[in-house]
């Protein structure tokens, strides 16, 4: 099975002006564009994000196999204080990692196998999950939308092919009245 391609490259037109390793460039429409180097910043980046999320959030990850997608999702969970290593989910689809620091748990789950929108989700039970928990669904492009109006789509770029290039471009872009009033330069 091919995997889905991104819905954008942010590598085709370069990095943002402007943009240094592991910083971020914000507009006003609430996107910001971040450029990562290494496995350990893409965990970082995850724990900083943690830092912004609270129970009832949605988070979208697109990228191409190996981007960094469950890393993210590691650096997530460990600043969120949660129970378990977070390990990719493609073959149990879901996990739920409770909180060990009373906040909300984090509910991972890797949409990949699924072939259609949300009525294929369906037996996981996400709109149940989500107003108590922090949802993260990789490869939920086209398949969890419906959840919520407000959700961070994160799209992550790394260069593919025969290469040992470990930077990836992260673009995230908030969606709805809870992110607008978020900052997400502050990641």
């Amino acid at each position: 099975m091919e995997a889905p391609a991104a819905a954008h490259n942010p590598a085709e037109s370069g990095p943002p002006s402007g943009t240094a390793s592991g910083t971020a460039s914000g507009t006003a429409s609430g996107t910001v564009q971040i450029v990562v180097d290494s496995p350990d910043e893409m965990r970082e980046l995850g724990r900083r994000l943690a830092k912004l999320l609270r129970a009832g959030d949605l988070l979208m990850l697109t990228g191409e196999l190996g981007a960094g997608k469950t890393t993210l999702t590691r650096g997530l969970g460990e600043g969120l204080g949660v129970r378990g290593a977070v390990t990719s989910p493609t073959f149990v689809i879901a996990r739920v990692h409770p909180s060990l620091v009373d906040g909300p748990p984090l509910v991972h789950v890797d949409a990949y196998r699924l072939g259609g929108g949300l009525d294929d989700m369906e037996d996981l039970d996400l709109d149940v999950s989500l107003p108590e928990s922090v949802v993260v669904v990789e490869w939920g492009e086209g398949k969890v939308e419906e959840l919520t109006d407000d959700r961070l789509h994160l799209l992550i770029h790394r260069a593919v092919g025969d290469t040992t290039d470990e930077v990836r471009h992260v673009t995230l872009t908030g969606v709805g009245e809870r992110w607008a009033a978020v900052d997400l330069s502050a990641v």
